[in-house]
């Protein structure tokens, strides 16, 4: 019997080695994987003529699924100048990348979508060091930042040089964040561009973590010049900071959501000047777009913003659907009215 045991175990082993190689890889190691995609063609279903909502006019949509387990819990996303390819992380320390498919300008699926771990600085899998709640990613110049909740820490990787195989080096953790509370850490990663107020700093923003005024703590972390600083959202309406983006026009964008079991889940989405932005200033912003259950959306987690070939300003968003049945991934798309 244990012989037979044991035959069996390497069968299986070998048959596991054997599905594995014949998966398409990328030279970096990426996995591909198949990503389904139905189309929303009404952000109001009540109203599926309706386009504009608050400043954003709604382009299209996608309900994606996957029959790969490692796809989901998507908790922030980056799209390219052209909105042509996405990268993105999930909660549990996956990266995907992919290509963002288009008919006439509307969402119609992911292709040559890749997927693998995120890497420790000793080349371990991110995840199994306990660092695999990484909710906010910002890039800049082919570098990623990426925030992890639970332990309050900030890791860069070489992404533009090394790709999937880029190993995640530990920033200086400013004082403030290791004060935040374990699961209301940082939601929000964002850098400024060149020539924008604030570049070269980072803008990290907690999910939750209030300040004696009961505002969100933020924090200003120099990159080229070491050092940090806080600032602070202003809070309304029981809302929570779920991710933010920067736009060509030196606005931060920040992405809320607020979910009770009596009204489920809302979103919205406030515009603040960059120039508002400095040590010590509490910040609100201007509402863009609320959104509840009467809407196509779900724990929206990502934003991420590019111009069109018109020129126009789009939105990019995704929701996080935790893994559960109950939930969708959702990825959006709205246009800013400038």
């Amino acid at each position: 019997m244990r012989n037979c045991v044991t035959a069996a175990a390497i069968f299986l082993s070998l048959a596991l080695v054997s599905a594995d190689a014949q998966a398409p890889r990328a030279a970096d190691g990426g996995l591909r994987i198949d990503v389904r995609a139905e189309v929303i063609e009404a952000f109001e279903p009540r109203a599926p003529e309706r386009k504009r909502f608050g400043e954003l006019e709604f382009r299209g949509g996608l309900i994606l699924t996957s029959s790969e387990r490692v796809f989901g819990g998507l908790s922030a996303l980056r799209v390219s100048p052209d909105g042509g390819r996405f990268f993105a992380i999930s909660d549990k320390g996956q990266w995907f990348r992919g290509r963002i498919a288009y008919r006439a300008g509307k969402l119609i699926g992911l292709e040559e979508v890749d997927t693998a771990p995120m890497l420790a600085i000793d080349g371990r899998q991110l995840a199994a060091r306990g660092w695999y709640d990484t909710e906010s990613m910002t890039e800049d110049d082919g570098t990623i930042y990426v925030g992890i909740e639970r332990v309050h820490q900030i890791v860069r990787f070489d992404f533009g040089k090394d790709g999937f195989r880029a190993r995640g080096i530990p920033l200086a953790q400013p004082p403030g964040l290791r004060t935040l509370p374990s699961n209301k850490g940082l939601e929000c990663l964002a850098m400024p561009a060149k020539g924008q107020p604030l570049a070269g700093t980072l803008i990290a923003i907690s999910e939750r973590g209030l300040d004696a005024e009961g505002n969100i703590k933020a924090f200003l972390i120099g990159v080229a010049s070491p050092g940090s600083s806080t600032f602070a959202v202003r809070r309304t309406d029981d809302f929570d900071v779920s991710d933010c983006t920067v736009t060509p026009r030196g606005d931060l964008l920040i992405l809320e959501r607020r979910f009770t079991l009596v009204t489920g889940v809302a979103m919205r989405i406030r515009r603040v000047p960059l120039s508002l932005i400095r040590p010590g200033a509490v910040v609100d912003g201007q509402e863009l777009i609320y959104a509840d259950m009467g809407f196509q959306i779900d724990n929206m987690e990502g934003i991420a913003v590019h111009r069109s070939p018109q020129g126009e300003l789009v939105l990019t968003l995704v929701s996080d659907d935790n893994f559960s049945a109950m939930q969708r991934t959702l990825l959006l798309q709205f246009t800013l009215v400038e």
